[in-house]
């Protein structure tokens, strides 16, 4: 049986990304946001905001990968909403196929393409003076942390795709998430922020998943931060999965 998952999985991804190269557009879509998001804040308002830190650009990259994930996921949300429309679903059950592989497929496909955009915003990130001195096992943290909320909204962004009844209505939901990073310590300390706001950014996951990223990069201790952004990112991730799979059971049922 999970062989027969696997080697589903892996022919459905191999059809999701062939899907992605057709229209390479949409990493480049996700990646221009972030990246304009970055050009913005460190060329033009970089300077009348005080971090404490040499270079704007270092501590503001964290935020702005987690804005490149948010940006992604939305397009999870519209190929599963086309597909739910177009009727391949009903295809595939009539096929001797794994059918969890079929919602496999498309989160592993989100991720590849993210990550794809990530590599990118870090490229574009060192042309414009990000620099960093953590060592390997440092990076390969902050690479699993990325992965794994990545995957984490992915399994939300499922959601909307299977409910949605409009492309407005299945990608429009990261719009939030998008606008999350906002209030969090991606862009100003938290310090700065009036009472009940410092309070609601302080307590959001994704200052803790921030903290910890700045923090390994700049080879700073992570202290409590990555205990709580790895509970943050494992609990959406149990909660979305569970949600996203009922939800497809029920609709395929």
């Amino acid at each position: 049986m999970a062989r027969h998952f696997v080697g589903d999985s892996a022919v459905l991804l191999g059809r999701s990304l062939t899907h992605v190269t057709r229209s390479v557009d949409t990493i480049i879509t996700t990646a221009i946001t972030p990246i304009a998001m970055m050009l913005l804040f460190v060329y033009v308002l970089g300077g009348a905001i005080d971090t404490g830190s040499d270079s704007y650009v270092q501590y503001l990259l964290p935020g702005i990968l987690i804005i490149t994930i948010a940006s992604g996921i939305a397009y999870t949300a519209f190929r599963l909403f086309l597909d739910m429309k177009s009727g391949i679903f009903e295809r595939f059950q009539s096929m001797p196929i794994a059918r969890s592989s079929v919602l496999w497929a498309h989160v592993l496909t989100s991720l590849v393409a993210n990550l794809i955009s990530l590599v990118v915003v870090v490229g574009v990130a060192l042309l414009m003076g990000f620099r960093s001195g953590a060592g390997v096992l440092a990076w390969l943290a902050v690479a699993g942390i990325l992965i794994l909320l990545t995957l984490a909204l992915t399994w939300l962004a499922v959601i909307p795709g299977l409910t949605a009844k409009s492309v407005d209505g299945a990608s429009g939901f990261s719009y939030p998430l998008i606008f999350l990073p906002f209030i969090s310590s991606a862009f100003v300390p938290t310090d700065t922020m009036p009472g009940p706001v410092r309070a609601f950014a302080e307590h959001q996951p994704v200052t803790a998943i921030v903290n910890t990223i700045r923090n390994l990069l700049t080879e700073q201790p992570v202290d409590t931060d990555i205990w709580v952004a790895l509970a943050w990112c494992l609990g959406i991730l149990v909660v979305t999965y569970v949600f996203a799979m009922a939800i497809y059971r029920r609709r395929i049922s």
